[in-house]
């Protein structure tokens, strides 16, 4: 059982990751920091979420002395392409048409700070959708908010119940933060 001794800072607007976290029983505050997200071309999916995760931490280092901050940032990867939050509708129905009947990754990169130090990692899952017609993607993404999202969707959403036939790996990794990891990375501290 995790004892929290110590007050946490959750570096995200997300409001899946602020579920998961309520989910596992931890007190925390949201803050928020504008944060560029770009990352260099030639760094692998894996790589890329971790980057961004530290790049976030480190605009919180001066906040970490005597509170443990975390930060996240997931992205979706399909045939090694990048599909990172809609533009708009039009893009997350082209990126839900890619999806369609087939697998795509999706990588999580979590940083913790605590006195200046951070540890960071991150999990992977892979999802397998079924093939879904026009008239449904139209339906999630008019009915939805595919535009705040990584890959246009929510798995906790409608098209997670309908569409997605399996999973290899964290259920909680896709909706942003991978629970499981983070628990035990917080024990470590």
């Amino acid at each position: 059982m995790y004892k929290q001794n110590l007050p946490i800072i959750l570096a995200s607007k997300s409001p899946r990751r602020q579920e998961l976290m309520k989910s596992m029983d931890l007190d925390f505050k949201v803050m928020l920091k504008d944060v560029d997200e770009s990352y260099p071309d030639d760094l692998p999916p894996s790589e890329i979420a971790v980057y961004i995760a530290g790049k976030k931490a480190a605009a919180f280092l001066a906040d970490s002395e005597d509170t443990i901050v975390i930060t996240a940032d997931t992205i979706v990867a399909y045939d090694n392409e990048i599909l990172g939050k809609p533009a708009d509708e039009q893009d997350a129905i082209a990126m839900l048409k890619k999806l369609s009947g087939s697998k795509h990754e999706v990588y999580t990169g979590v940083s913790l700070s605590y006195r200046g130090n951070t540890v960071s990692f991150y999990d992977l899952t892979e999802v397998y959708f079924r093939t879904l017609s026009e008239e449904q993607i139209h339906y999630y993404v008019g009915n939805y908010n595919p535009l705040d999202k990584a890959g246009a969707y929510g798995i906790q959403d409608w098209i997670g119940m309908v569409a997605v036939e399996k999973i290899e790996g964290s259920y909680t990794n896709v909706m942003g933060l991978p629970t499981e990891k983070l628990y035990q990375a917080l024990l470590a501290i």
